[in-house]
């Protein structure tokens, strides 16, 4: 087996794991690295030299990759590879080579506003501004556990719609019109409260704040208590801030792990490379467990 070490980053989440090179990983040490994932929610491997082709294999092993539909202008994949999106400012002909611009990207979980959002997610750095363009995560296994009792109750067994009119840099995605009232806007609705499908524990699951509504209430009221949440959901004590390096390669579980991006200067390139798992509709189970093991440690 490959030596494969652990190093938890922040009391909330994020470890950083050392596996040497991703491309020789034998089963055993991939287990450990997938088991790492896991139990800390969001994983940085870094140093890595990988190639597109080599970047989908290993997204493989995490499970089955997801297309997701093109975006505006349809250049953010990385052709011949349709598996791999392009996160970039980059201008090339006087058109974006990818996603997100430079600008900042709000606290969301990838692809909330689809019926079955994705599992994992997997960001590859090949270019890295001097400053800026950093990503911070949030436990929501952790949010959940320590939500206020009173707070808590007034979310049990609702449903929360996921608007899917804007993507999380705030452009209006293709083929869609602002929307003026947040109960027509499109998009699926995930309970508030959603349980992991692997660890069996629950975890709150907001998807992002934008055009979101709770369903059954009025506009007021389902805006009061969003706010509430996204309060909670995003304070420091929960995140963990990750600065990239090239060869980094971070993955992160949806189901229970929101991020942000930090704006950076327009003036220089960032470029990555991501890649993205398939996952289930999101469900309520009973006898889900509270809880999870790094929430235990940060509460």
């Amino acid at each position: 087996m490959n030596a494969v070490s652990v190093k938890p980053q922040a009391p909330a989440l994020g470890a950083e794991v050392d596996c040497g090179d991703l491309r020789a990983l034998d089963a055993a040490a991939f287990a450990a690295v997938y088991r790492a994932l896991l139990d800390n929610l969001v994983i940085r491997i870094r140093g890595q030299t990988l190639t597109d082709p080599e970047l989908i294999a290993f997204g493989k092993r995490l499970g089955e990759l997801d297309f997701a539909p093109l975006a505006k202008t349809g250049k953010e994949r990385a052709r011949p590879h349709p598996e791999i999106i392009v996160v970039s400012n980059v201008m090339e002909n006087g058109e974006a080579i990818g996603v997100l611009r430079d600008a900042e990207v709000v606290w969301h979980s990838d692809n909330s506003y689809r019926d079955r959002p994705l599992s994992y997610s997997a960001l590859y750095a090949l270019e890295v501004p001097p400053a800026g363009g950093n990503t911070r995560f949030a436990n929501m296994y952790l949010a959940l556990q320590t939500l206020d009792p009173a707070l808590r109750r007034r979310i049990e067994g609702r449903t929360l719609k996921h608007d899917m009119t804007y993507n999380s840099a705030g452009d209006l995605r293709e083929g869609f019109k602002p929307v003026s009232d947040v109960r027509d806007a499109p998009g699926p609705s995930h309970p508030i409260i959603r349980t992991h499908p692997e660890t069996g524990c629950n975890a709150l699951y907001l998807g992002r704040r934008p055009n979101a509504y709770i369903n059954g209430l009025s506009v007021a009221e389902s805006e009061e208590l969003l706010d509430a949440l996204w309060a909670h959901a995003t304070q420091e004590k929960f995140t963990w801030h990750h600065q990239w390096q090239v060869g980094d390669l971070l993955i992160w579980d949806n189901r229970c792990v929101m991020h942000h991006r930090d704006p950076f200067d327009g003036g220089y390139r960032r470029v990555m490379h991501r890649i993205q798992c398939a996952g289930d509709v999101p469900a309520l189970r009973s006898g889900a467990r509270e809880g999870h093991p790094r929430a235990a440690v940060a509460a």
